[in-house]
């Protein structure tokens, strides 16, 4: 950690924003509240602007978080003990695990693992599903409902088995068992995603496989779905690899290998929006000759357009069919 400053109620947020950009970590020792009013003073004074190219946009975001994270407070065994705290133990060991021994955390963080966890409790309704998914801390949330409408709303070949690579918190393993297709398996390679998964469609009722493995089970399907992260950039955080995939490594690797894990005859549906293309990350036409490279072809496109509150002027979410 950089020159540790001990603080409390009575800094300001002028002084504070001037001592983290001299290099200190400003460690709170006064009441929780005022922390946190302190934390959105300091978020005033460094917007989140979005104009200027991609790159532009993330470092200003970096050095943002980098500000915003050096106002730390003391966790002593998943507590917090200040003034006003919340009991914060069941959020923290569900983000960090069991508890090993006392640490300054980010008061941006905690609170993030805050409200990762009461987004746990109480779920994301999904329409396309008609239930709720419940999202663990460092899984992506399905705050976005186009990629299952499109799931839902895709005429469905004559399945057998289907693979969701990827799979989050396994939300389209679910819809894919809701429409009838009889042995679906789910994979993903971060842990935290597998016990989520298994934990939604157990809750669900969904009888699927649930495997830890880098893109594909062993075996062939008649369906393929993937939603892969979106946008070819370097993650900042453990919740950015959700979003963000440097230099489209998933993508290329899925496109390189689905059609050996292909029955004759079988589709791909890769979900995808077009972000990249908008922000120059990608080049016009690049996708497509993954494709090709992959052995594949486009065989159908549907679009739809988000309507959540990030949505970019124009953005399209495209499930493209694939076949060998």
């Amino acid at each position: 950690m950089d020159h540790v400053i001990t603080v409390d109620d009575s800094i300001s947020a002028h002084r504070a924003l001037r001592l983290i950009r001299r290099g200190s970590t400003l460690l709170w020792k006064g009441d929780f509240q005022n922390a946190k009013q302190l934390l959105a003073a300091l978020g005033r004074r460094i917007p989140a602007e979005r104009g200027g190219s991609f790159q532009a946009q993330r470092r200003r975001a970096a050095e943002r978080a980098r500000v915003l994270n050096a106002l730390v407070v003391p966790l002593v065994g998943h507590q917090v003990l200040l003034r006003r705290a919340p009991d914060v133990r069941t959020a923290c060991d569900q983000a960090y695990g069991p508890a090993q021994g006392d640490r300054a955390v980010p008061l941006r963080e905690l609170l993030g693992v805050i409200g990762a966890h009461q987004l746990r409790v109480r779920g994301v309704y999904v329409p396309a599903l008609g239930a709720r998914v419940h999202p663990h801390y460092g899984v992506f949330a399905p705050t976005r409902s186009e990629y299952a409408d499109l799931v839902v709303g895709q005429p469905l070949p004559r399945v057998r088995t289907a693979f969701d690579i990827g799979t989050g918190t396994g939300l389209l393993t679910a819809l894919l068992s809701k429409r009838g297709v009889p042995e679906v398996v789910a994979t993903d390679n971060n842990p935290r995603a597998v016990e989520c998964a298994r934990e939604n469609l157990a809750r669900l009722g969904v009888r699927a496989g649930v495997v830890e493995t880098d893109l594909f089970p062993a075996g062939r399907a008649d369906l393929i779905v993937c939603n892969p992260p979106w946008i070819p950039a370097v993650p900042l955080t453990m919740l950015d690899h959700a979003v963000y995939d440097e230099d489209s490594r998933m993508l290329r690797a899925f496109l390189r290998t689905a059609g050996e894990h292909l029955e004759p005859g079988g589709e791909v549906w890769l979900i995808l929006s077009d972000l990249a293309e908008r922000f120059g990350l990608r080049e016009q036409g690049e996708l497509l000759e993954m494709v090709r490279a992959g052995g594949l072809r486009v065989a159908g496109r549907t679009d739809a357009v988000p309507r959540h509150g990030r949505a970019r002027s124009g953005e399209l979410t495209t499930l493209w069919r694939l076949t060998a």
